[in-house]
């Protein structure tokens, strides 16, 4: 389920920042009295009700500006509010309605998306000043929220008016049985094209222009392998090299993808190699816990003898020691070279993903990689593993109960997991170990 995405929006140093940082709980933003402070986009994650968010904070919007830097404020504010499901919209009780407040409240209704509009630095709790009632003049559907961001009062019902707006997450994709892959990769690895070998037509816009997809675009297929929801992401670049604005939205853009999908399809350009950015991207979709395929792209452009395809395997997995477990697939968008191939094997990583072990089962197991290699010990102190069970799936998570977690080193925990994998597959999925001490609840 993608979280939903909310921007903060207004004229610069009506709180903004402050807001943001209380609603992820951190401070990440930089909190300054200076308008301008916040020139960029930020993004953050925060939970309500257990409900989880990303929140955008933005530069403030001054509608009516030739600074070249506001002016450049202005567009990246835009394409939060382009980006986002809702919208709030933050003014300032001390320096009253101000016609800029006007101006970004037509600008915010043109969107189409949801707003609430939250009037800051009401900092009397339960005292509401008169000043307050000239923000309905701005003529949202909602009445404003009294809201003091450093103080918090009234995020909370802030939030729950945000959410009123969003449609409910229990259930959302009940009837959706698909298969969700995520195709993710470096602009102009072949995203696009391999969606495009799939469908048989010109479904996306196919260029050799670095970042030509700017959004997740999702694409149903239904064919004899199964039903599908591909989402084709846009390419993710280095941070440092992200200048345009609109680049950065689609980082954000294709995170929430990665965290929407069953599958992540981690697309390589065989003419490049594997570099240091595509380590990154496959590095997104392992944290996340995701079913891997490493898809080789532009496989017919290579000149080949008997050994390329063992020396380009063997370099993958060098630089991806993380996740030896992806299978890796050489394809070719352009020829249809091994396209049908990838279902089944996005049908396979999809099932070991979601594949349950029995508690007896894992124990014989361990009983077996115990008595194999011992567990360490540490001045005279052994370490004693009492049990093991499967806690949940997708990524299969197992909870280890022990005497000790200082003696349960990584290197036997990875041991260990090698001892499942030999055991029970869980080929193209990582797979989570959870210590836990004799007593831990």
């Amino acid at each position: 389920m993608a979280k939903p995405i909310i921007a903060i929006v207004g004229r610069p140093n009506v709180g903004k920042s402050t807001l943001f940082n209380k609603l992820i709980g951190e401070r990440r933003a930089i909190v300054e009295d200076t308008p301008g402070v916040t020139r960029d986009r930020i993004y953050g994650e925060g939970e309500w009700c257990g409900r989880e968010f990303v929140v955008i904070d933005t530069g403030g919007i001054e509608p009516k500006t030739d600074d070249i830097i506001l002016k450049q404020m202005r567009t990246q504010a835009q394409i939060a509010i382009d980006t986002a499901d809702a919208i709030i919209f933050m003014c300032d009780i001390h320096a009253g309605l101000v016609a800029d407040d006007r101006d970004i409240a037509v600008m915010l209704k043109k969107s189409g998306k949801p707003v609430v509009l939250a009037v800051n630095k009401v900092d009397k709790v339960g005292q509401v000043p008169f000043e307050f009632y000239e923000f309905y003049e701005l003529g949202f559907d909602k009445d404003p929220i009294a809201l003091s961001s450093i103080h918090g009062s009234g995020s909370g019902d802030l939030l729950d008016a945000i959410f009123e707006e969003l449609p409910k997450q229990e259930g959302e994709d009940e009837e959706d049985d698909s298969i969700k892959v995520a195709v993710i990769g470096k602009p102009n690895a072949g995203k696009s094209s391999i969606i495009n070998k799939i469908l048989g037509e010109e479904r996306l816009i196919v260029s050799n222009i670095a970042g030509t997809t700017r959004d997740a675009i999702d694409t149903k297929v239904e064919c004899e392998y199964g039903n599908y929801t591909f989402i084709d992401t846009a390419g993710i670049r280095r941070k440092s090299k992200v200048e345009e604005v609109i680049e950065k939205y689609s980082v954000l853009r294709a995170h929430t993808a990665v965290e929407r999908a069953d599958v992540c399809l981690i697309m390589i350009d065989a003419k490049e190699g594997i570099t240091e950015q595509d380590e990154h991207i496959a590095g997104i979709a392992h944290e996340a816990g995701k079913a891997c395929i490493v898809v080789v792209n532009k496989w017919d452009l290579i000149e080949k003898d008997n050994d390329t395809f063992n020396d380009f395997t063997k370099k993958i997995y060098n630089a991806l020691s993380y996740m030896t477990y992806a299978p890796i697939l050489f394809v070719s968008a352009l020829t249809g070279q091994r396209i049908q191939k990838l279902f089944e094997m996005i049908n396979y990583v999809n099932e070991q993903s979601k594949l349950r072990i029995s508690t007896g089962m894992l124990n014989d197991m361990l009983n077996d990689a115990t008595a194999r290699v011992q567990p360490p010990s540490d001045k005279g102190k052994h370490l004693k593993i009492y049990y093991m069970t499967q806690a949940s799936v997708a990524p299969p998570t197992f909870v280890i109960f022990a005497n000790s977690i200082e003696l349960f080193h990584f290197s036997y925990q990875r041991y260990i997991e090698n001892c499942i994998r030999e055991t029970f597959g869980f080929r193209g999925t990582p797979i989570k170990i959870i210590i836990r001490e004799r007593g831990d609840k």
